[in-house]
């Protein structure tokens, strides 16, 4: 994770924007949310921001459109290959996140499109999800615009303001040391993720 930090501080603006933008749309496109961290890209690109690598009206932009053009074409690719994706072998041990995918879809509509940004598993699956549903697209798109642009703000927000706490470690004691605290906080936050999916499967265990 230093080495991540340490890339992120000496990469040029055009790389940073792109890679977060890449990693933000695949996340959405392609099916694959649970595994291409968008998520900590627009952290990160927020970070960067802070750090004046970037400017962070960029970053904003750039994750706002990847969130909703990858979803656009994840709704896309639902709504032609809905049944071909439902039946990956991939997401048979998360059956039951889809089923609630599926369920809350259902219940909520174009509602639960907005919703599903703010959950990893969600917004990988919504998009395809609502193609495979036939919900009419301007219906998701208004929906799937305001989560995008909402959670671009959240996101890149908070690596602006994770970034504003690195910079003052870093002005105090070096940027060896302050490498060093955003590693324990970063593996801290891994750890409680880890342990909270892991609660989560065993609580789903005893439902079933």
């Amino acid at each position: 994770m230093s080495s991540l930090l340490e890339r992120l501080l000496a990469v040029p603006t055009w790389t940073v924007l792109l890679v977060v933008g890449l990693v933000v749309f695949a996340e959405d496109a392609l099916f694959v949310g649970f595994v291409l961290p968008g998520e900590t890209a627009a952290i990160l690109g927020g970070v960067a921001a802070r750090l004046g690598h970037v400017p962070v009206t960029a970053v904003f932009a750039t994750v706002a459109v990847a969130a909703v053009v990858g979803d656009s074409v994840g709704y896309e690719i639902g709504r032609h290959f809905g049944p071909r994706i439902l039946g990956l072998r991939v997401l048979e041990s998360r059956r039951p996140q889809l089923d609630r995918a599926q369920d809350l879809l259902a219940r909520r509509g174009g509602p639960a499109v907005f919703l599903g940004r703010w959950v990893a598993f969600f917004r990988a699956v919504m998009p395809a999800l609502a193609g495979s549903a036939r919900m009419r697209y301007p219906v998701f798109l208004a929906f799937n615009a305001a989560g995008g642009i909402t959670w671009a703000a959240v996101t890149v927000g908070v690596g602006y303001l994770a970034g504003a706490s690195y910079a003052r470690v870093e002005k105090l004691v070096g940027r060896g040391s302050a490498l060093v605290v955003a590693v324990v906080v970063l593996t801290a936050i891994i750890i409680w993720r880890v342990r909270r999916h892991r609660s989560e499967s065993r609580t789903e265990m005893h439902q079933e």
